[in-house]
């Protein structure tokens, strides 16, 4: 059994796929790119900006779920630019206690509406 997760207090999704699906034990969050939930628009700025709006959409979703970052286990961060890395790990790092989630970053080409970041998101229920 599943159940979709949807709050508007993150961004619509713009496609096809649900913001989260809560199924054996775990919530699987669908990538999360730096959208303004409220105008379905890009933050204003640059990767700092980006990545404290994607983490802010991911903790939407997560407390709609009655969660928070301690309950995450595993991320994905996808970066069109490695050398933004620092300044991601940084804002990223900042949300979560001593016990941090396992965790994979890759660069790619190109994400969603040129987003400079995306990250996705496993958790425990």
């Amino acid at each position: 059994m599943k159940e979709i997760i949807a709050t508007d207090k993150a961004p619509k999704a713009i496609g096809p796929y649900s913001q989260a699906v809560k199924a054996g034990g775990f919530l699987f969050l669908s990538g999360q790119i730096p959208l303004d939930p409220a105008t379905g628009e890009f933050v204003p700025g640059g990767i700092r900006e980006q990545t404290d709006r994607v983490m802010d959409n991911i903790a939407a979703v997560l407390a709609e779920a009655g969660l928070g970052f301690d309950a995450v286990v595993k991320t994905t961060i996808f970066l069109t630019d490695l050398a933004n890395f620092g300044v991601v790990n940084e804002v990223y790092g900042s949300r979560f206690s001593a016990e941090p989630p396992a965790r994979s970053t890759v660069e790619v080409k190109g994400l969603p509406r040129g987003a400079l970041v995306e990250i996705e998101v496993l958790a425990l229920c």
